[in-house]
């Protein structure tokens, strides 16, 4: 964060994306107006550039921050982990994601038809994984952690493994739905890389696509090798 506040906001966008939700809070554009430093942006807004600089350090700390110990977590706090982690910042980043391709499909889509179809297949990434992380933390998540409770409890399996199978496998496809969906954008964007000339929110975008795209095999990677199999090990086969 050294000197931050003589960076443009086209800079710090195009440095460090997690610095987007912030700058848009705030209104500071750093697509039109993003020659401008940090420094003048607020400066025009009115804004305490102290207080918006804290906002992009906290951001930026959150996001680094990294559990590597996830193997030898408990079902409850994995669970736990990967709410805070990876769900909330799906539900946070999906409408940015979805906004800026709106706004690049608009302006740029008939020079760059593949983006009109990132942005059809990324709608459906956002409505299948909001049902998807709905069914996981109404129906499969309790129940992950009703086992666990039960089997700690009477210190062997009570469930069965159908309790938790059959939304497992449910799960699971999803995951290779959105892996698949993710993969198409990759290979449309040629690997997220922006064409010469693109605008700030082009290159923003695509920047948010791709950590989008890492921070699912992370999440995916929790669920399906360690918190599943996690699960299963604990019910009556």
């Amino acid at each position: 964060m050294i000197n931050i506040a003589e960076k443009t906001l086209a800079t710090i966008v195009r440095t460090n994306h997690n610095s987007v939700p912030i700058l848009e809070k705030h209104h500071l554009d750093f697509c039109c107006k993003g020659k401008r430093t940090l420094s003048e942006a607020c400066i025009e807004k009115g804004l305490n550039i102290e207080m918006i600089i804290k906002e992009l350090k906290d951001v930026n700390d959150a996001a680094n921050q990294i559990h590597d110990d996830s193997e030898h977590l408990s079902a409850e706090k994995l669970i736990t982990h990967i709410l805070i982690k990876h769900h909330f910042y799906i539900k946070q980043t999906m409408p940015s994601i979805l906004g800026h391709l709106e706004k690049v499909s608009s302006k740029h889509g008939s020079h760059y038809p593949y983006m009109n179809e990132v942005l059809n297949k990324f709608n459906t990434i956002n409505e299948d994984m909001t049902n998807h992380m709905y069914k996981e933390e109404m129906i499969l998540f309790p129940r992950i952690k009703e086992v666990e409770n039960d089997f700690l409890k009477n210190n062997k399996p009570v469930f069965s493994d159908s309790y938790i199978n059959g939304p497992i496998k449910t799960m699971e496809m999803e995951h290779d739905d959105a892996g698949e969906l993710l993969n198409d954008i990759r290979n449309l964007t040629s690997d997220y890389v922006a064409p010469i000339g693109a605008c700030t929110t082009f290159r923003v975008v695509l920047d948010e696509l791709k950590y989008f795209e890492e921070d699912l095999h992370k999440h995916v990677h929790l669920e399906n090798n360690i918190l599943f199999p996690l699960a299963q090990k604990m019910t009556l086969n």
